[in-house]
């Protein structure tokens, strides 16, 4: 918060001092906002798996992974890209860094997307032995192969695929000691963004993800018009509440996708149509949509999903309205089998 105050203080002396247009203090104003409410959102996801047991499951084991990357994004992201937008003078490579930064974060929250939607199609496509496949364990595992995988595809312009060498043929935005006006597009190739990072590791994992869900959906009508006979159990109610959380779930990927394509779509308009002009307006729309995805997902946690409502609702009674006088305790989670089998959810 402090770090705010801060960053709010320096951009009103620039403000006053004529360096900041008004479109820019709009910018700054509302990216502060974004931050402080992406961080306080996100820590209410942490802070609600961590209280409540029936929340600490693989497919939430996700769900904190992309919080995590939302905090990240509030706390680190956000004020590194206010300091980009003010176009101060550094290093190239420290530049290339705060920008390398901003992708890292965001090819985790894709891979955790895709995690998400896998676990869920094999919650529904093997429920009887879904809790054998998918341990704690694996799905550590696979938390961890999505960050190494971001790390790797985010820090790509560090090894050598940035502008570095164009610049230097240019030799009109960079000094001999390397110092640039730090702006994403000055250090980040438009040829990196739009081949390797869009159209390699955005856009087909969100192709991917749809299809998933159709499937999903596909499998729970199926399973919800097959009749019942008298010899089994009536699959209505797991397979209700799988339906729930699918479309909670997948109004997060749909949400991420209207997020951030535009700044993509913005991406290959510069590569592929050099001489078009794109208003300062649409850039700051397109990058505010980008950092406001990481505040809308515990909105959508509080109203869709049962379990984060109720965790979120004795957190704040708690810890901020001070109505209960004893320490939440641990919530026991509800589990019924069907066909003494399959684990339900409340959601």
């Amino acid at each position: 918060v402090r770090k705010f105050f801060a960053l709010e203080f320096n951009f009103t002396v620039l403000r006053m001092s004529g360096q900041l247009g008004p479109s820019q203090v709009l910018y700054i104003g509302m990216e502060v906002v974004i931050a402080v409410s992406s961080v306080l959102g996100n820590v209410m996801v942490v802070w609600a798996v961590k209280i409540n047991r029936s929340l600490r499951d693989t497919t939430f084991c996700f769900i904190v992974s992309l919080a995590l990357a939302d905090i990240a994004v509030g706390a680190l992201v956000i004020p590194l890209a206010i300091t980009i937008s003010i176009g101060l003078q550094t290093h190239f490579y420290s530049c290339l860094l705060v920008a390398c930064t901003v992708l890292v974060l965001t090819q985790s929250s894709i891979l955790a997307l895709l995690a998400i939607a896998i676990d869920r199609y094999l919650r529904v496509k093997i429920p009887t032995s879904y809790k054998r496949v998918v341990t704690k364990k694996r799905a550590g595992a696979a938390v961890v192969a999505c960050w190494t995988v971001s790390f790797i595809v985010g820090l790509t312009p560090m090894l050598g695929w940035n502008n570095l060498q164009k610049m230097k043929e240019n030799g009109t935005q960079i000094t001999s000691d390397l110092t640039v006006t730090c702006q994403f597009e000055n250090v980040i190739s438009m040829e990196y963004m739009v081949y390797f990072n869009f159209f390699g590791w955005v856009l087909p994992p969100l192709l991917l993800m749809v299809l998933i869900y159709v499937e999903i959906f596909y499998m729970i009508h199926k399973h919800l018009n097959k009749k019942v006979t008298a010899n089994s159990s009536d699959p209505s109610k797991y397979y209700g509440k799988e339906l729930k959380l699918a479309k909670s779930l997948a109004l997060v990927l749909f949400l991420f996708a209207i997020s951030w394509l535009p700044l993509h779509i913005l991406n290959c308009i510069t590569l592929f149509c050099p001489s078009c002009q794109k208003p300062m307006i649409l850039i700051y729309i397109a990058i505010l949509l980008t950092h406001g995805n990481s505040a809308v997902n515990p909105i959508v946690y509080a109203f869709r999903i049962k379990k984060f409502r109720s965790t979120f609702l004795k957190i704040w009674n708690h810890y901020f309205c001070c109505k209960e006088r004893k320490r939440p305790t641990n919530f026991q989670s509800e589990r019924s089998d069907f066909q003494g089998r399959v684990p339900q959810e409340n959601v």
